[in-house]
């Protein structure tokens, strides 16, 4: 029987990088986001790869909408294996300078999802006797964020709150499902690239490894800690940065 995960953010980026690493392991990829033509291409390119695909348009801090899409995936292919919460979105502005309704709106995406995703697709799991779930945090959720304008103050208070809802759920949520956590450093991305590219050589300088990361650097460890088998790692957050310092 095929696996099936569901990948939030799936659109381009991380996202997409991860979903054609599990999709390389033998998952059906469920994926979520607002960019349409993008989860398309994305689909495509997972059916090019002999596995099945659907695209689910959302705003992943809705809560009902993310039951809803989780109960169709369950429905139309059986089950739900593996969950990754990667939707985020990113907030420039410092404390001095933001709004309630952008820091409301930080925490809905980047923290408030993986409660809706996880929500929704625990029950399910749980009747299956397994499943393993991965959420998206930041190395930010560390530093409290850099010179990078991805990196002000909500979205690091949105990352770390990430590690914290990891770390307990693990206690409610085994023996069945395993849940961990991801901190990337920089990535580059869509997002990151028009953020970092003018600062890349600085910003290698500051990365043992020499090199930013790519989506297919962190889909590595996504498929890793989605099939690693026998899995014993569950409340723990995985660093992926080169070894990055603070720059």
């Amino acid at each position: 029987m095929s696996k099936v995960a569901i990948v939030t953010g799936g659109a381009r980026g991380i996202g997409r990088g991860c979903a054609h690493a599990l999709a390389e392991k033998g998952f059906d990829i469920a994926l979520v986001d607002l960019l349409v033509p993008e989860m398309e291409r994305t689909a495509g390119e997972i059916r090019a790869m002999g596995r099945r695909a659907s695209v689910h348009q959302a705003d992943v801090a809705e809560f009902a909408r993310a039951a809803a899409i989780v109960a169709a995936v369950a429905a139309e292919w059986g089950r739900i294996d593996f969950l990754l919460n990667n939707a985020g979105k990113s907030m420039p502005k410092p404390m001095l300078e933001i709004s309630e309704e952008e820091f409301d709106r930080t925490i809905a995406i980047n923290l408030k999802s993986c409660f809706n995703y996880i929500h929704a697709v625990a029950p399910i799991m749980k009747r299956q006797g397994a499943g393993r779930i991965v959420s998206m945090s930041s190395l930010n959720a560390y530093t409290g964020g850099v010179t990078s304008a991805v990196s002000k103050f909500a979205y690091a208070a949105a990352k770390a709150g990430i590690l914290g809802m990891t770390r307990a759920l693990a206690k409610e949520l085994g023996p069945e499902i395993a849940i961990n956590a991801i901190c990337p450093g920089v990535i580059k991305t869509e997002l990151g690239n028009s953020l970092t590219q003018a600062r890349e050589p600085e910003l290698k300088k500051g990365i043992a490894l020499g090199r930013l990361g790519s989506p297919a650097d962190v889909g590595q460890l996504v498929a890793f800690l989605a099939t690693v088998e026998p899995n014993f790692m569950t409340g723990q957050d995985f660093k992926i940065d080169g070894f990055q310092w603070v720059i």
